[in-house]
């Protein structure tokens, strides 16, 4: 009898601590939240293969949110191997369960989702928008907010708003960090490039290849742009050397390009 006590004494214990309390403080609460992300992400979801052991990398996160189902984290987490598998139905809703318990976290996280993986370009902007209008201009994977405006009306084909937000958000870059990130010259560089303005073109894809010589996008877009230039010895150069730089891997290095193809790769 007293061992049964015990055992259900240590049971309403273990409860009532993972449990959201109605009068713990914002304190106790990120303490208790802490814990149950270490027990069910740290020590128990990073340690499982998901992509041969998905449902027992789920069951530890569902396993925490049986805990408390407001923890944000636990949300994107389940969410994000379903991105990375192009199973972007199944991992919507988790990510929008993210979004939903903590917005200023996850809601640039999700646009970054919509633009590079999942390709819902209107999505993205929505999000993106709504990310610049309550918490300004800020960065998600290495990229502004304005940044992934600009591509996703790049590929909506309305090259003159991607050419606009590009142009601003890259002037706004220079003036806080003296130049701006290579890849943002590059789609700037194609926004011209869709309207044919080639010379323009060439100004933004050279600014790109001083940060990196070999990239073999930037060259390829380029060697076009010089052969309706009438340049071709030059254009013809140049597409060779693209070429090269390509089979020796210099081309788009994003982190999430082993996951997915970002707009404008060149397929040789």
């Amino acid at each position: 009898m007293t061992r049964l006590l015990i055992i259900l004494i240590s049971f309403c214990f273990f409860q009532c601590q993972s449990q959201p309390q109605k009068d713990e403080t914002p304190e106790e609460k990120k303490v208790r939240q802490e814990a149950i992300i270490k027990q069910h992400i740290h020590d128990c979801a990073d340690k499982i293969n998901y992509r041969i052991m998905m449902n027992e990398y789920q069951n530890c996160l569902d396993a925490g949110l049986k805990k408390d189902s407001t923890i944000a984290y636990l949300w994107q987490q389940k969410a994000m191997p379903y991105y990375k598998a192009r199973k972007y139905s199944v991992g919507k809703p988790f990510l929008d369960k993210a979004v939903q318990y903590d917005e200023k976290r996850w809601l640039s996280y999700r646009g970054f989702m919509k633009c590079i993986f999942s390709r819902d370009y209107i999505g993205a902007i929505e999000d993106f928008e709504k990310c610049i209008e309550k918490y300004g201009n800020s960065y998600e994977m290495d990229h502004t907010y304005a940044f992934y405006i600009g591509l996703s009306y790049l590929q909506l084909n309305d090259f003159e708003k991607a050419e606009a937000i590009f142009k601003s958000d890259i002037e706004d870059q220079e003036k806080r960090m003296k130049e701006a990130h290579f890849l943002d010259l590059f789609y700037y560089g194609l926004a011209k490039f869709e309207q044919q303005k080639w010379e323009e073109a060439i100004v933004e894809f050279d600014k790109s290849l001083k940060q990196y010589p070999q990239f073999s996008e930037v060259e390829y877009y380029k060697a076009i742009c010089l052969a309706h230039l009438g340049k071709r010895e030059e254009s013809k150069v140049l597409f060779e050397k693209a070429k090269n730089d390509a089979e020796t891997g210099y081309t788009i290095n994003e982190d999430n390009a082993i996951y997915e193809t970002y707009p404008y790769k060149v397929r040789w």
